[in-house]
């Protein structure tokens, strides 16, 4: 595992129950990133690097949904148990909380869609961001890609994050698009 420095921050990307298998769009083995992305949370609080997570958060009604022409089944609806995070990730009290996907009308994978995170980010001096969580082909590579358009390097945690699809060739293609991105890929867990 890397140390981390001043100026860094972490993103765990949508840990949430319905991407976690048993979920309504489970991303296969997506609950085994849990341990991993738990090692960097403790990590962080005890380095005391700012902890943010993105959450889908969406309207029952979402655009995203089959029913509405979206390529998704209903999944993480506010204040359901599937929209919860993974109830063994631990992360702390302190973490700042972004929603995404709350406009019933507009869809956005990136944790840096209408949330604010790119101005809490700035806030907290962050030049250097870690990020995992799911699902490595969309959300999770949508937003490390906004936040490398942010001029903020960033750092995938390769071990922390699985794709949603099952093909072998979206993981990859999702990690070259980052590095392409200017996204440095660790394995380092």
């Amino acid at each position: 595992m890397e140390r981390f420095e001043a100026g860094d921050a972490l993103l765990i990307v949508d840990m949430q129950n319905d991407f976690c298998p048993g979920g309504a769009l489970a991303v296969p083995r997506g609950d085994e990133v849990v341990a991993v992305l738990n090692r960097w949370i403790e990590k962080a609080r005890h380095e005391s690097i700012p902890v943010f997570a993105s959450r889908d958060w969406h309207p029952a009604n979402h655009v995203s949904f089959k029913d509405r022409g979206g390529p998704w089944p209903p999944h993480c609806v506010q204040h359901t148990p599937g929209a919860e995070f993974h109830s063994g990730l631990t992360l702390p009290g302190e973490a700042q909380v972004v929603s995404k996907g709350i406009d019933p009308d507009k869809d956005s994978y990136s944790a840096f869609g209408g949330t604010g995170l790119a101005e809490l980010l700035g806030d907290a001096g962050t030049r250097r961001l870690w990020i995992g969580g799911l699902a490595q082909d969309y959300c999770v590579k949508a937003s490390a890609m906004d936040a490398a358009q942010l001029g903020i390097e960033v750092h995938l945690i390769a071990e922390g994050t699985f794709p949603v699809n099952i093909r072998p060739e979206d993981g990859d293609k999702a990690l070259q698009e980052m590095r392409d991105a200017g996204v440095i890929v660790e394995r380092v867990a």
